[in-house]
């Protein structure tokens, strides 16, 4: 018997290159999404009792093609008009595949996938939208609470996307160069938020899903052998394995979240972080300046410090200055105030909070409490940092923040006693 979990992560990890054969194969984007869901689903009973072929991606791609015809068929069956029947792909080139098509090598069309959902035709919120669902392997919850919107509003965006890309016949195949620039913001935009997710779920029994933070990783590197020459391809490549050089003792063995100030420092990922610094230091001495490449620059800072004490706080802050300069964002304000307060002090760290309180995209954002709470406990103000403590874990749908946060409130009534 495979465990259900192992069989969850190959999936996740071989959906996107499955779409991305079939799209390239036979076009209309949505049946295509449709028949992988259905050998997705297909997969997931029959390979825990029965095993994994030998080549998965193959048994996949075999099973949604043939759900494909059988589609067609049915499609064929109640349309008799011969302009249908001719849009569609000759049903006899689906009926019997190769003998050894389990053998067969398949191409990786996830690249080419990804630039296809960050196609100019389709807005830039739906371009993300579609590219977390179809390449990301992202729920329609979870990438709603990405963007913090309803979840109704981010399934009008992928519904919207898919609609696009039939009405407007987008092909599949990789854009000009100049087309290409053009997109990268949204794609590396869309892999940063396949990271985050993965690296601090935003729901569920666990803080972190591997499975995400490798692909979002493998994307990136494939992104950067296409535009090796970019600096926020590098700068976000580098962020990424700064970030997740830190995963393995971010957790107890009970799950338990361990704080970045508390965490074994050797037991981070030194060969993550040699070429996360590698990366950005290079990136920084020969690109433009990006957000991505600031954002590394603070992650390497990070983690080039031995202890947590030995951190240097007032080149954070002068890296979140410059950062809020270049991208205005909630986040980066949010983060801004942690190292205004430990170089200036709380109450300047809590002065810079307070300006987020209007800001709609973070009304009832859990890390918003969380912060003001910890910068309220640097204050000595412990009763106001208990009751953040507790709204904060009451808002976050992540149970390891939410046991972490109720515990912190729980050791503030102790010490108050």
């Amino acid at each position: 018997m495979i465990p259900d979990q192992r069989v969850e992560g190959l999936l996740r990890e071989l959906a996107p290159r499955v779409l991305g054969t079939l799209v390239r194969r036979h076009g209309q984007f949505d049946a295509c999404e449709d028949a992988v869901q259905e050998a997705l689903l297909a997969a997931a009973v029959q390979w825990p009792g029965q095993g994994v072929p030998d080549n998965p991606r193959a048994w996949l791609i075999t099973v949604a093609s043939r759900r494909l015809t059988d589609q067609w068929r049915s499609d064929q069956a109640r349309h008799t008009r011969e302009a249908t029947a001719a849009a569609l792909v000759p049903v006899d080139e689906f009926v019997a595949p190769p003998a050894d098509a389990d053998r067969a090598p398949v191409e990786d069309d996830t690249l080419t996938l990804l630039f296809l959902c960050c196609h100019p035709a389709i807005t830039p919120a739906s371009q993300v939208a579609l590219t977390l669902r179809a390449v990301g392997g992202l729920t329609t919850v979870e990438i709603a609470r990405a963007f913090l919107v309803p979840e109704s509003t981010m399934a009008q965006r992928i519904s919207r996307a898919k609609q696009r890309i039939k009405s407007t016949g987008i092909g599949f195949s990789m854009p000009p160069d100049q087309e290409r620039t053009d997109r990268l913001h949204v794609v590396l935009h869309v892999l940063y938020l396949i990271f985050n997710e993965g690296y601090t779920t935003m729901s569920g029994p666990d803080l972190h899903r591997s499975e995400l933070t490798s692909e979002a990783i493998r994307l990136t590197r494939a992104v950067r052998q296409l535009l090796p020459d970019d600096g926020e391809v590098a700068g976000l490549l580098a962020l990424m394995l700064l970030t997740d050089a830190r995963r393995a003792t971010r957790t107890r063995p009970d799950g338990t979240l361990v704080p970045l100030a508390e965490q074994d420092r050797s037991r981070w990922n030194r060969e993550f972080i040699r070429e996360g610094v590698g990366l950005v230091t290079e990136a920084l001495a020969r690109a433009a300046l990006g957000p991505y490449q600031l954002q590394a620059a603070i992650a390497a800072v990070h983690a080039e410090a031995a202890r947590a004490e030995d951190t240097d706080w007032p080149q954070i802050l002068a890296l979140y200055e410059l950062l809020d300069r270049v991208s205005q964002n909630p986040m980066i304000t949010l983060n801004r105030a942690v190292a205004v307060a430990m170089v200036k002090g709380p109450q300047d760290g809590l002065h810079l909070l307070a300006t987020l309180d209007a800001d709609d995209r973070m009304a009832g954002h859990h890390r918003l409490d969380a912060v003001r709470a910890h910068l309220l406990e640097m204050a000595g103000d412990l009763p106001a940092a208990r009751a953040c403590y507790q709204l904060a874990a009451r808002r976050t749908t992540s149970l390891p923040e939410q046991r972490y946060l109720t515990a912190r409130a729980a050791r503030l009534t102790t010490d108050e006693a």
